[in-house]
């Protein structure tokens, strides 16, 4: 029997849905979430975009640690060259009305890790507050949204 997902990733997923529906994509759930939690789409100029998406919020376990490589690491129940892994980076357990950013990370920077496991660190963490890493500023909230869109999403290699 799969594991029951916590209220926390349910409204991570949610409210990243919620992000991508006012930017005027098409938001289709799975009627069992085995893989992705959902599918994008969205009609551009350069054709008509479809991205899965694989949500993982990434909660504060303490506010005094210092990372200089923040972000995801665990188990991904499906890999595709054009998904999309959103991370929604809280920093306070009392104030998660919203993440403190989103990073919307392609497939090609999204690492393999040891013992079955993914790593994708595009933040850092430093006096409580979470942020884009300098190289990784273009895939985070309105710009990483924005690159979705781009036909070459995440053609670039792991940085």
């Amino acid at each position: 029997m799969p594991k029951p997902k916590n209220q926390r990733d349910e409204f991570a997923e949610q409210y990243i849905a919620g992000i991508f529906a006012d930017a005027g994509w098409s938001v289709y759930f799975p009627r069992k979430d085995k893989g992705f939690d959902f599918i994008v789409s969205k009609k551009t100029d350069a054709g008509l975009i479809i991205r899965p998406v694989q949500v993982k919020g990434k909660f504060p376990e303490t506010t005094t640690a210092v990372r200089k490589k923040y972000g995801y690491r665990g188990k991904l129940t499906a890999l595709h060259p054009d998904m999309v892994l959103v991370i929604p980076l809280f920093t306070s357990l009392e104030r998660l009305a919203h993440p403190d950013c989103v990073a919307y990370m392609p497939r090609t920077q999204i690492a393999p890790a040891k013992e079955g496991t993914f790593w994708c660190g595009p933040a850092k963490l430093e006096k409580g507050k979470v942020s884009a890493k300098e190289s990784f500023q273009r895939y985070f909230d309105e710009d990483g949204l924005k690159a979705v869109e781009n036909k070459n999403f995440g053609q670039d290699a792991v940085s």
